[in-house]
């Protein structure tokens, strides 16, 4: 790997953390985890209740696993809309700044996820109702795509070289924190409800609900400033003559960056998603029945603090240990976690269920925390915030987008049993092992400056 591990001295080019003091960094970090968990409330939300109850609602002309196949398929396709909401935000997040693009964001995911909440369903009018979520899911991907490497970059490019790992893995842990509010609000509901309620009209209340998480993330990320280390950036590429086309200049300076990345993305983009989403749908249609769904709904709820506790932990341990040590042991990790994980669900212990929940989120947290600081160490400041969307984002069509898809096709027939499951756990090893092999090919980045740009530099 070729990235840049030292800086060029510019004029006035000081340490991303000089200009901003502590108090500074922990708004801007508060400001990310905020907007980071209110969106990521939004998407898991859909996810969840995909698996619930989206599929008898808006497709119930099918059997239940196929109509839990096809809620997934409009579920991937919010994914299909990620990476041109990464390329689109990214492009004017490195021309205009990133805080313009964080507040848009969050204000278009907030919008199509309260619209979800309002939609009729295929009783009502037919055929329209799953092409009406369909342009909502569309929605919410495009918005995500732009959201994670904006909220990312303001935490990394704001704190200091020697703590970016930490201060840069809170607006993952946002992602726990989003995924643990939506399980926790689904997990309510269908505790106090009786199931035919939940169907007929409980399962809105969490889309609407965003409405308010919206204003309160949106009130807090206007507040902050834009980070420094882009406004640097910018200022010496208005001195330049040449037009700043950042998609271009990625794929023309980055392009082996960019495939890292994409393969870094695989076992921890397709592990998450099958030890939440999936463990979701097996439960209930292949070990258990729908009384259980409370029970993966709590456990689910224990692993996403568990999550949320663990990913600062191992962003601090990544800048001193470094980014590829702990990124190897998760990818590692979660494939073998995987071939144990389904007889766990498969047992509907409560304790045996929550262990397997809690064991992987904390596996995947090894990849997911110091990933963050790793891409952002990757691309140039002038054209980070499109390098690193479009590497995360490129990547999730081909992994979180196709693993509920796969995972449920895989599995196929539940009387089956453990043939199918071993064929889930296969799945997941591929994608490690492309994984490992990405991160041997990445350098260690663990405390460089982020003040390095080739694009610039040429």
């Amino acid at each position: 790997m070729t990235t840049e591990t030292t800086t060029p001295d510019r004029p006035g080019a000081t340490s991303p953390g000089a200009d901003p003091g502590r108090t500074s960094i922990v708004k801007v970090v508060f400001a990310s985890l905020i907007g980071t968990a209110v969106e990521w409330y939004d998407f898991f939300l859909y996810g969840s209740a995909a698996a619930l109850v989206f599929g008898t609602l808006f497709f119930p002309d099918s059997e239940p696993a196929t109509a839990t196949l096809l809620a997934f398929g409009t579920y991937a396709l919010g994914f299909v809309a990620r990476p041109l909401g990464g390329v689109v935000f990214g492009h004017f997040g490195d021309k205009v700044g990133r805080k313009k693009m964080l507040v848009f964001s969050l204000f278009l995911m907030g919008l199509s996820t309260f619209a979800i909440g309002l939609l009729p369903t295929y009783a009502s009018i037919g055929i329209a109702a799953p092409l009406l979520l369909l342009t909502c899911r569309l929605l919410q991907g495009f918005a995500v795509g732009g959201e994670w490497g904006g909220a990312v970059l303001m935490a990394a490019e704001h704190g200091d070289d020697s703590q970016r790992g930490f201060w840069s893995s809170w607006p993952q842990a946002g992602v726990a924190l989003g995924n643990l509010l939506a399980t926790g609000v689904l997990w309510v509901l269908a505790a106090v409800q009786s199931d035919d309620a939940f169907n007929a009209w409980g399962w809105r209340i969490p889309f609407l609900l965003s409405a308010v998480l919206v204003a309160v993330g949106l009130w807090v990320r206007l507040s902050v400033e834009e980070s420094p280390v882009f406004a640097e950036a910018k200022s010496e590429l208005e001195t330049k003559e040449q037009p700043h086309l950042p998609i271009l200049e990625v794929f023309r300076k980055y392009p082996r960056e960019v495939l890292v990345a994409m393969g870094m993305r695989m076992a921890e983009n397709i592990s998450y998603y099958i030890f939440t989403i999936i463990s979701i749908s097996f439960l209930t249609l292949y070990a258990g029945t729908a009384d259980d769904k409370p029970l993966i709904l709590k456990a689910l709820l224990i692993g996403s603090v568990v999550h949320f506790v663990t990913i600062p932990l191992v962003g601090a341990l990544s800048d001193r240990v470094g980014r590829r040590p702990l990124y190897l042991v998760g990818a590692v990790g979660v494939a073998a976690w995987t071939w144990v994980f389904f007889d766990l669900i498969a047992s509907r212990s409560e304790g045996k269920i929550i262990l397997a929940i809690c064991v992987g989120l904390v596996l995947h947290a090894f990849m997911y925390s110091p990933q963050a600081a790793f891409f952002s160490e990757l691309f140039g400041t002038s054209v980070r915030y499109t390098g690193a969307s479009v590497g995360y984002q490129l990547a999730s069509i081909f992994a979180g987008a196709l693993a509920p898809i796969i995972a449920i096709d895989l599995l196929g027939d539940a009387s089956e049993g453990s043939d199918n499951v071993s064929k889930v756990a296969i799945y997941m090893t591929i994608a490690s092992v492309l994984t490992v092999v990405s991160v041997l090919f990445a350098k260690e980045t663990r405390a460089t400056s982020l003040r390095h740009d080739r694009v610039l530099d040429s």
